[in-house]
Order: C-alpha cells, then structure tokens, then sequence
C-alpha cells in the first residue's frame, strides 16, 4: 500500500465515509479506495472539472479561494477539496454520516498530503 493510499484508507478507517480518491491537477486518478467497479478514472477527471469550474465561479463572485466543494445528493455527499496547487482529494460519504467528523478528517490528510507531496 502506498503513501497516498494509506492516508486515503485513515479517512474510511476515522469516519465511515464510503471512499476517497486522490487526484492530479491534470484530472488523474493518483490513488482511491473505491471498490472495484467504480471508474477512478473517470470520477478523478470529474472531479477535478468541478472543482475548477467552482474556483471560476469562486473567483467571479470575489470570495476568496476556494476550501472545499460539497455536493448533496439524496443518498450522500461528495466532497472536493484542493491540496494547494497539487492534487485534488475528493471523499465520499453516505447520508447520515456526521458531516463536521468528516471535514476534520478532510482537514488532517490535506495536511498530511503536504506533508509527502
């Protein structure tokens, strides 16, 4: 198990969201614990595509830079959040998941992915 993945694997392992993808500013899978039947691939080039498209509106509507980017469905969340200009990290959870353990957690491997990148 890499480096990536065994950060990946800490938040499924403290909050009991369902997965969690790294990916590159390119819009590449680095690494994920999604099961197996889900496209990494596709998912990373997505999420990067909506988190660029959040920090375009972000910019235009002047607030700041972007932290993070949620979005809600009615069976769970997606969250994306930039590792400064390196990476993206996106985890997804169930619904009834404590959303505040889950930005926590967020907040500690982005801070970890730093740390190695």
């Amino acid at each position: 198990m890499d480096r990536y993945h065994t950060i990946l694997q800490s938040i499924i392992n403290n909050t009991g969201a369902d997965g969690a993808i790294l990916i590159s500013p390119d819009g590449l899978a680095v690494s994920s614990t999604f099961r197996e039947g889900q496209d990494e691939d596709r998912i990373a080039a997505m999420g990067a595509a909506i988190l660029s498209l959040g920090e375009r509106v972000n910019t235009e509507l002047q607030k700041g830079e972007l932290e993070q980017l949620y979005v809600k469905g009615s069976h769970g969340y997606i969250l994306f959040t930039g590792i400064d200009n390196l990476a993206v990290l996106g985890v997804t959870t169930s619904g009834n998941v404590k959303l505040g353990l889950i930005l926590m957690e967020v907040k500690r491997a982005v801070e970890k992915f730093k740390e190695v990148m």
